[in-house]
């Protein structure tokens, strides 16, 4: 399956405690918690572009699977990471920070962060 989509975000577990374990500053992890990210994933061979909106935040990440690349965390840090994929799973591990993106069936998307044993799940569907 491709990757390649545009997917709105539809739930999310544990937002808050994980904004706070990153150190976000509480005011922002208010307005942030209710806003319905956009997830746009252009997807060519290895080589992808995810641009997520929320609100007025725009983060766009390139990267080629496998290989180093600098990456804007989503405290807006830039880190060196390597993306992997296994099947329909993409895994990339920043600074402390896990993050498995899948794409659970044709029109599912789940991304599952780790940070200090703070599990935060967002699941977006296609648009």
């Amino acid at each position: 399956m491709s990757f390649t989509g545009k997917y709105q975000l539809e739930s999310q577990e544990n937002f808050e405690p994980f904004m706070k374990a990153l150190g976000i500053p509480d005011d922002l992890i208010q307005k942030g918690k209710d806003l319905k990210s956009i997830s746009e994933i252009e997807e060519a061979g290895d080589n992808f572009k995810v641009t997520i909106t929320t609100g007025s935040n725009v983060i766009t990440n390139s990267f080629t699977i496998g290989q180093e690349t600098e990456l804007l965390s989503v405290t807006g840090e830039k880190v060196k990471g390597v993306v992997h994929r296994e099947g329909n799973k993409l895994t990339v591990s920043l600074k402390g920070i896990e993050s498995t993106t899948e794409l659970v069936d044709a029109n599912t998307l789940v991304n599952t962060t780790t940070v200090g044993g703070i599990v935060y799940k967002r699941t977006s569907k296609r648009m």
